[in-house]
């Protein structure tokens, strides 16, 4: 049998040697193929309405260049603003050319303006005042200077005043030579030296003086070991004369190459909402770097921690801030917590430390949470932490609602640089009889620097951290979820379009979305080979709520003073639907700590055409200032907020 052999058409031999081609390259280069159809699909994925109803979505804020800014500090004002601060930004070179900025933020109309910024407020404290102003006090006089950095022997040069008669000004520069050694030194700033105090026996007539002190970090004159000291020495102030030259003088110890720390400031401003200004008050006593600024009940402050003019943590000398008078005054005794420590005020009034805390300070000191009566300066233990050892760099939230005083502490870190780092969630019920911190679910991953925020729905929000030091190692994380307390339950949602650790924060925005801000990563790369670059974008997180359909809406939106105790009655369309009101702190975040933000239940009754909320009565539980005020339907999505003000409560 005859068989006619096949012959391939020149067709067919063309296309198959073109499959052959575009194979070989598709094995080639599949990685990349299938890395670019991944990330299509992805972005395909979280557009979708389904996905967005479930894990919500995060869109980034277009922000213009010139108001782009290290945001190191944000604060939502009663106005709807955001206030972006940023001072020197943790950059040595604006510090040195006095470049201070601050961003005034509209999320509504995404407008900007650029607030004069008196002082570096890189790194101070802040927290709302009852007339809606915001309260920002300390911040940085001197940046550190590490091991091999430091080119002029200095450190602390105490100053006595033995003169009752009269304070003793020094203006930086002033001089200070050894009576031992002879080496001379300068003042760096200016220094008030209060005059001595004066006592009288009443019985014996005896006068007594008590010579009075003050501080300065002081350098040498030139460069070189030679000048530094390794004895305590009386140091005579060069330019006095007569009674003066024996009255002031300087004691010193050491003065030498060590590591130098940031150095705080005592300057106070408060931030005017409405005149968008910083106001001046009176200084506090201490000068402060990484304070924690915390309300009272009766709406003054009580300011903590933070390391002074010398680079030191404030010793336990803690103080109060009267917006009345615009001065502060000294707690009659002290109590030691290392910087930016996460301080709450409770339901009873007194103070819980979580135990959370951003930085400095030893680790076997002032790191045990516990209850603080301020009036009697006792300090209760409250047990039961997991992995106590990693509470720097953790994030600490009042769980909604706040009546329930259950309190929450998400991830954190070992103290300082230490590499470790928890994924442990531990809650506490301060209503129980014996209050002890019990686990809660993991969090996404091991975090230090998570942001987590209250939503109207009574969830807690929580996203990014890194599993290192300032993302060390290429460790950001970008994970986020919520927490809800009702059942205990997390829930992953949309992922962070960027990684945030240090120098990053959160705040809830009365349209009841989040905005994120900031970063301050220590390297750039997964070697840490590169220098990191600050993260200046904003991204806003669209909760899986504001995904539904309709919405409630409280039609009276003109602002309200509303008393403890008190009702206010809104319009809105089917209050049937509403099943809760909430009354909502402003937030105020810096460094993993925003101690202000608060939901609060509300009691209230349908009428025809709205409802009547009823305040509580408790000023501990609302302490005095501005609210957002939401009702949320039975499907869990909330109302736009409506400011409502709270007066200080009478006494």
């Amino acid at each position: 049998m005859n068989f006619r052999r096949y012959r391939v058409s020149r067709r067919t031999r063309r296309f198959a040697v073109g499959s052959a081609v575009v194979l070989a390259l598709a094995g080639m280069n599949g990685p990349a193929i299938w890395g670019y159809a991944s990330v299509q699909y992805h972005d395909y994925k979280i557009n979708q309405p389904e996905y967005k109803e479930r894990n919500g979505h995060w869109t980034v804020v277009d922000v213009p260049e010139r108001y782009r800014i290290n945001t190191i500090h944000a604060a939502l004002l009663h106005t709807g603003k955001v206030l972006l601060v940023a001072g020197s930004g943790n950059n040595a070179a604006n510090f040195r050319a006095k470049t201070f900025r601050t961003v005034l933020w509209d999320p509504v109309e995404n407008t900007y303006k650029d607030i004069p910024t008196p002082k570096d407020l890189f790194c101070a404290g802040h927290t709302q005042l009852p007339d809606g102003r915001l309260l920002v006090a300390g911040g940085t006089q001197r940046y550190e200077k590490l091991n091999g950095d430091v080119t002029k022997a200095g450190g602390l040069m105490v100053v006595h005043n033995e003169d009752p008669d009269k304070p003793m000004t020094l203006p930086a520069g002033t001089r200070f030579t050894g009576r031992k050694n002879g080496k001379t030194f300068e003042a760096k700033d200016t220094v008030l030296v209060p005059r001595a105090k004066k006592e009288q026996n009443k019985e014996t007539r005896k006068v007594t003086v008590t010579v009075s002190t003050a501080r300065v970090y002081v350098e040498a004159l030139y460069k070189g070991h030679e000048f530094e000291t390794g004895l305590t020495d009386n140091y005579r102030v060069d330019g006095l004369s007569g009674k003066d030259a024996q009255n002031v003088y300087g004691i010193a110890n050491k003065l030498s190459f060590d590591k130098k720390d940031f150095q705080g400031i005592k300057d106070s401003f408060e931030f005017d909402p409405v005149a968008e200004r910083y106001v001046t008050v009176d200084p506090m006593n201490e000068a402060r770097w990484y304070p924690t600024l915390t309300t009272l009940q009766d709406g003054r402050v009580l300011s903590v921690s933070g390391l002074d003019e010398i680079g030191q943590v404030v010793p336990g000398k803690n103080e109060v801030y009267d917006p009345k008078t615009k001065k502060w005054t000294y707690l009659p005794t002290e109590r030691f917590f290392p910087t930016y420590p996460a301080l709450f005020l409770t339901d009873k009034g007194r103070i819980f430390y979580t135990g959370s805390n951003a930085g400095y300070g030893p680790a076997d000191k002032g790191r045990v949470p516990g209850l603080w009566d301020l009036s009697s300066n006792e300090f209760t233990e409250v047990p039961g932490m997991s992995d106590p050892d990693v509470l720097e760099t953790s994030m600490s939230v009042l769980l909604p609602p706040a009546q329930d005083q259950r309190y929450m502490v998400l991830g954190g870190g070992g103290v300082g640089e230490d590499e470790k780092a928890t994924a442990k969630t531990r809650i506490v019920d301060l209503h129980a009889d014996r209050p002890r911190f019990r686990d809660g679910p993991d969090l996404y991953a091991k975090a230090r620097y998570p942001s987590s925020v209250i939503l109207p729905d009574d969830t807690v929000l929580t996203t990014n951290g890194s599993g290192d030091y300032r993302g060390r190692g290429d460790s950001n994380v970008l994970k986020a979820e919520i927490y809800d307390p009702a059942d205990n339950s997390r829930h992953p949602v949309a992922d962070p379009l960027v990684g945030r650790n240090y120098h990053s924060g959160a705040l809830l925005l009365p349209d009841g979305r989040v905005m994120t801000f900031g970063s301050d990563s220590l390297f750039g790369d997964r070697a840490n080979s590169k220098p990191g670059i600050f993260q200046q974008q904003i991204d806003l997180y669209t909760p899986p709520y504001l995904y539904q359909k309709e919405r409630p809406e409280l039609k009276d939106t003109a602002p309200r003073t509303v008393a403890l105790g008190g009702t206010a009655t809104y319009r809105t369309d089917r209050p049937q639907d509403i099943t809760k009101a909430r009354l909502i702190r402003p937030g105020s975040f810096t460094h993993v700590t925003n101690v202000e933000q608060r939901s609060i239940a509300l009691e209230f009754s349908r009428t025809a055409d709205g409802l009547t909320v009823t305040l509580p009565n408790d000023p501990s539980l609302v302490p005095p200032g501005w609210y957002m005020l939401n009702v949320i339907d039975g499907r869990g999505v909330p109302s736009p907020a409506v400011w409502v003000k709270v007066p200080v409560a009478t006494p």
